[in-house]
């Protein structure tokens, strides 16, 4: 068994992006595996039977394959900015419950044609209130200094945004906006947005 550990991914993910963000600021070396949805290899499916990503293989076998406790993992080897110190772990739960559903009628409405987008975007918009309104009182969701709550959610924030971006930029969640596009602009999210090929079981191994 290799000793190295395994990452499954897919680079547009918000949930492998966010592992990754933890993965990267931890100072963890992993193998990373680009992973095709349409095409998911055999050796992610032994991993785990479900198939999403991302999904870690530790060296000792080990699988985590959600991708909350990959961030966790990750920061309990090494914290070096204090991520998990960090307040508002309690909106990650409404991030990844109530508002993901919402954010995934808003983002493929026509999907289900039982509402329009608008109504969609309202829906989503109690949960973007409230991180404006947090955003107000502290520079960060997690507090004063990002944290473990903004790097779960940011991910999805940006695809919010991002569907239709020429509303979001005009809308009264200037706070939120800021927030946003410091995170968009950080090196440590550039830093593990870089592209790669589907991995192959042939491939050399990608440092990450």
């Amino acid at each position: 068994m290799s000793k190295q550990a395994i990452l499954y991914s897919f680079r547009r993910c918000p949930y492998a992006i966010r592992a990754r963000l933890a993965v990267r600021v931890s100072g963890l070396v992993v193998a990373l595996r680009e992973v095709k949805l349409a095409n998911k290899p055999e050796a992610l499916l032994v991993c785990s039977p479900k198939g999403t990503v991302p999904v870690l293989r530790l060296s000792t076998g080990e699988v985590i394959d959600e991708s909350l406790d990959i961030m966790r993992w990750a920061l309990e080897q090494h914290d070096p900015e204090g991520w998990l110190q960090g307040q508002g772990k309690w909106l990650i739960d409404i991030n990844d419950g109530e508002f993901k559903s919402y954010l995934d009628h808003y983002k493929y409405a026509d999907r289900f044609p039982e509402q329009s987008v608008d109504y969609y975007r309202q829906q989503a918009e109690g949960f973007i209130g409230m991180l404006e309104q947090q955003l107000h009182v502290t520079p960060f969701l997690s507090g004063e200094r990002c944290g473990l709550a903004d790097m779960a959610i940011f991910p999805f924030m940006r695809q919010f945004a991002f569907v239709d971006k020429a509303w979001f930029d005009q809308s009264e969640y200037t706070q939120l906006q800021a927030w946003l596009q410091g995170l968009l602009n950080g090196p440590l999210f550039l830093s593990v947005m870089d592209k790669y090929a589907p991995w192959q079981p042939d491939d050399e191994t990608i440092i990450f």
